[in-house]
């Protein structure tokens, strides 16, 4: 047995110093210290120990460039997997803004129509106060005017019968929450003419 330097060592076996140090670790070669420093035993002689470290250490390698090679992989993967998730954040951002933009406009187009009905309202309830709304006529007119009108003036302005109108009523109230043209207040059918064309219920 021979004593070595750990870098002697390393020279002698064709390996890096940390592939000693690897096998000191794992007690494959025997270590000895002196005045504070290390040697390792090595047997000379032994030419297959020398070869099977070489191997040992060849193996290592390869594993080693093979966990590299994994842990690129892995790093493109994850790279690619937050970059799709960084799409699909924004994605769905992009749709909750539009979403919620939709339900403003409605809203706001809702308000807008209950303005409104609640003015054309408000104008026939002073006209009542005044004594002015005696005239069916005039009535109409005002409500033309701001362009919201009931079903019934709707219809006796077209020349609808009694008869039909009654058909026309009762297919618009059955078919209400599929057809939004229509608001009612009380008892009475609102039409939005400004907005709508109500055109159609007169073939009903």
């Amino acid at each position: 047995m021979k004593k070595m330097a750990i870098d002697e060592a390393a020279k002698f076996f064709g390996v890096s110093k940390e592939a000693i140090h690897n096998r000191i670790r794992r007690g494959s070669l025997e270590v000895v210290i002196e005045n504070g420093k290390k040697f390792v035993l090595v047997d000379t002689k032994n030419k297959t120990k020398k070869t099977s470290l070489k191997t040992v250490s060849a193996i290592e390698r390869q594993y080693n460039e093979f966990l590299h090679q994994e842990i690129q992989e892995l790093k493109e993967k994850v790279s690619k997997l937050e970059g799709e998730t960084k799409t699909l954040r924004e994605e769905k951002e992009k749709l909750l803004v539009e979403e919620r933009k939709r339900i403003e406009q409605i809203y706001k187009e809702k308000d807008e129509q209950l303005k409104s009905i609640l003015n054309s309202i408000s104008s026939k309830f002073m006209l009542a106060l005044q004594g002015k709304d005696k005239d069916e006529h005039i009535d109409v007119e005002i409500e033309e005017k701001k362009e919201i009108i009931t079903l019934k003036k709707f219809l006796l302005k077209n020349k609808v019968s009694e008869k039909k109108y009654k058909k026309i009523k009762k297919h618009i109230l059955k078919n209400l929450k599929k057809d939004k043209r229509f608001t009612i207040d009380g008892k009475k059918i609102y039409l939005d003419l400004k907005t709508y064309s109500y055109e159609d219920i007169l073939d009903t």
